[in-house]
């Protein structure tokens, strides 16, 4: 995966990713991805190209269990989110609804740099910089649900988790 990094800090809760005041009119996720972020940043899905990242610092995630947030960043074109940690919660649904969640030291990654990522190796190259950092490497099981889309998906197709 390549793309733009689009930088924010720590703590971004899930109501920053998408606000309680859309989350209650519509289920739509084309409808939630135009919004998403836009507290922090009005003008970032204007900003956003299909395959980029979003980088945070530490506690990402935080907040409220509901799948709508992860959800909403991937229907905007999110490829994966980067960051120091995650709520443990928001990093589960993340990867069962199929969005990449890295966890890295992510001090390094500006507003705009180019990222290459691998996700069978963990290996993120900042392409803007020429320098590389490794990721907390995802298990075989949570590659396999991301490749088929999310946990549903994988479930439809193995009708079970193959954990090695």
């Amino acid at each position: 995966m390549k793309g733009k990094a689009h930088r924010f800090g720590d703590d971004v809760n899930t109501d920053y990713i998408i606000s309680g005041r859309h989350k209650f009119k519509t289920l739509d996720m084309n409808e939630l991805a135009c919004h998403v972020m836009e507290d922090l940043d009005p003008h970032f899905t204007k900003r956003l190209k299909k395959g980029d990242f979003l980088v945070a610092g530490k506690n990402f995630g935080c907040g409220s269990s509901r799948e709508q947030a992860p959800l909403a960043l991937k229907h905007a074109g999110v490829a994966a989110v980067l960051a120091s940690s995650f709520a443990r919660i928001y990093f589960r649904n993340s990867i069962n609804n199929g969005l990449p969640a890295l966890v890295c030291d992510t001090s390094g990654i500006e507003d705009g740099d180019t990222l290459e990522i691998d996700l069978a190796t963990g290996r993120i190259k900042n392409i803007s910089k020429g320098s590389e950092i490794d990721s907390r490497p995802l298990p075989r099981v949570m590659l396999d649900i991301l490749s088929e889309g999310g946990l549903v998906e994988y479930m439809r197709k193995h009708g079970r988790l193959a954990i090695e």
